[in-house]
């Protein structure tokens, strides 16, 4: 649930891409774009591809792998291809305009009206899947695995429709650090392959609703808090996962690099991510997605591999306002075995709120002077809403002290993922506690950690007392709170504006909840974001105005090829 760097306070930024200079990828057209063509084309070996990415200007981009060196494709389609026996290229171009691009309530009236069957859209969507993720010329190493009894599901929907939920029937992914009965729960490492486990709190929920759980989507290997400055995307068991907007230009985002790229790609109906700090917002903006970072407490974590209790939560990752609203809704609801959960707003209101008349003369949003300067997209955003008749109230940041926060991860980690082995991991796997995992990959370094360990060991020697640390904790919240309280109150601001996940660590400390929306596009085609920062329990009204925003100010482009 993690992300990456920036010049100041160097590690806590390696971590969690506050800074907009580490989120923007390398634009060099002799380097990058060569690549990116000859990847196309299929013309470059993979060594060939990995050798030339080492020009690359962004370091993160210079992979010493590409493809899972742990998995072969036969299994990992296995499950797929004997699910889509019989479904042609015929039926998938017939279905094509039906499907693509399309929100949850539209796919929903054509299945209601005959045109398609909650079968034909999940063949649809693993065809689709399979035509892009088994060709090397298209892949974006984007999925980990299919379930066995996907179709299964469909044709169970299709008899019972028993649920009026809009997400029943939907083909959804999972990140793979989310537990799912059928098929392991890696968090990408190889010691965690053989992770057979119960359902997540927020898969019973999805499936209590009525959702279909396509797959796995590959991620950043333990949630991107693992190595340091290793590139977005990469996990041992799923290989580099690659954009669609520019498969060797432009980075994925993490770690939550599947849930965006499956998006873009048109993979599946929704994702779901998960985010520490940063790894739905990276990722979603990275490839012109919608992702919410809901309060913590909006949605349980158990059965969800941690980075820190403290401050993760899974989130909604959609191609449209209305859908993420519908899957934060699917997933929503409180949870014995997580606290934070019980202290949550009852009224599940998202969906309804989502859509209802919003008047443009009654949104107040602040606007960041820093961002309005520095960053021409976003100023010229922000003048279309001024536009648009949105009052803009312009403010200079304030700064923040950020010291102890990677101690908090650390310390978070080294209790919360033994826990999770404990009471939520499958039975007989090879490693218990942090340091076992270190020592377990130091066996075979080359295939299990090609970039290094160097965050686990950091947790792993972390030996912070629990009263300093409870200090830290609560001295960041207080900080983060009054940090965005003070812009809250100049002029009953509705939410704040950010860029891609540039205040995402700010606002995961205070606990507010986050909205990355599609903002436009680079000279160079590469994806940005307007984020949305509202209050504590404010998901509702961040989807409002989200929604507002995707009518009346920007539309989504697609990735060319996908």
């Amino acid at each position: 649930m993690k992300t990456h760097p920036n010049n100041v306070i160097l590690r806590i930024f390696l971590i969690v891409i506050l800074s907009s200079f580490s989120i923007i990828s390398c634009t060099n057209k002799s380097t990058s774009g060569i690549i990116n063509d000859k990847l196309g084309s299929g013309s470059l070996s993979e060594n060939q591809i990995i050798q030339t990415s080492q020009a690359h200007d962004n370091p993160r981009m210079r992979y010493k792998v590409l493809s899972s060196k742990f998995k072969n494709a036969s299994d990992k389609w296995s499950n797929l291809t004997i699910q889509i026996e019989g479904f042609s290229e015929e039926d998938y171009q017939s279905a094509y305009p039906l499907i693509y691009n399309q929100d949850i309530p539209t796919i929903q009236k054509h299945i209601s009206k005959g045109l398609l069957s909650y079968e034909s859209l999940s063949k649809w969507y693993l065809y689709r899947i399979y035509k892009y993720e088994n060709s090397p010329a298209t892949t974006l190493n984007s999925i980990i695995s299919i379930m066995p009894d996907v179709i299964a599901q469909a044709k169970e929907r299709d008899i019972l429709k028993a649920s009026s939920h809009p997400i029943y029937g939907m083909p959804i992914l999972l990140k793979d650090n989310i537990n799912a009965q059928g098929t392991p729960t890696t968090a990408g490492a190889i010691a965690l392959s053989n992770n057979i486990v119960k359902d997540a709190t927020i898969v019973k929920n999805l499936k209590s609703a009525g959702a279909i759980i396509l797959g796995k989507a590959n991620l950043s290997e333990w949630a991107y808090y693992f190595c340091d400055g290793c590139p977005l995307g990469y996990s041992a068991v799923g290989g580099q996962t690659l954009n669609p907007y520019g498969r060797m230009t432009f980075e994925t985002g993490g770690s939550s690099a599947a849930s965006g790229t499956s998006m873009a790609a048109n993979y599946a109906a929704g994702a779901v991510g998960t985010e520490t700090a940063g790894s739905i917002l990276s990722p979603s903006s990275q490839n012109s997605v919608v992702g919410l970072k809901p309060t913590v407490g909006v949605l349980s974590r158990t059965g969800i591999i941690p980075i820190s209790s403290t401050l993760d939560t899974p989130g909604p990752m959609t191609r449209s306002v209305l859908d993420n609203s519908i899957l934060l809704s699917a997933m929503y609801g409180s949870d014995k075995e997580d606290k934070t959960t019980l202290y949550t707003p009852r009224k599940n209101d998202f969906i309804e709120k989502t859509t209802s008349t919003l008047d443009k003369n009654d949104i107040v949003l602040a606007a960041n002077k820093n961002y309005i300067q520095t960053d021409s997209l976003y100023r010229s955003t922000v003048e279309k809403l001024r536009n648009k008749g949105v009052k803009i109230i312009e403010f200079d940041p304030s700064e923040v002290d950020f010291s102890g926060f990677t101690t908090v991860l650390d310390y978070d980690m080294k209790i919360d993922l033994p826990y999770y082995f404990t009471h939520y991991g499958g039975s007989n796997l090879p490693v218990s506690s942090v340091p076992q995992v270190i020592a377990y990959n130091l066996e075979d370094s080359i295939i299990r950690v090609p970039y290094g360990q160097k965050l686990f060991q950091g947790s792993a020697e972390n030996q912070t007392p629990e009263s300093e640390m409870n200090d830290i904790k609560q001295r960041l919240e207080n900080d983060m709170r009054k940090h965005f309280d003070t812009v809250f109150k100049l002029d009953q601001v509705d939410a704040i504006l950010s860029i891609n996940n540039y205040d995402a660590a700010r606002a995961a400390m205070a606990k507010y909840p986050c909205l990355a929306m599609p903002m436009g596009y680079n000279k160079n085609g590469e994806p940005k974001s307007m984020t949305f920062i509202g209050k504590r329990f404010s998901e509702a009204s961040l989807l409002q105005l989200g929604h507002w925003f995707e009518q009346n100010v920007f539309t989504r482009s697609s990735p060319k090829g996908y």
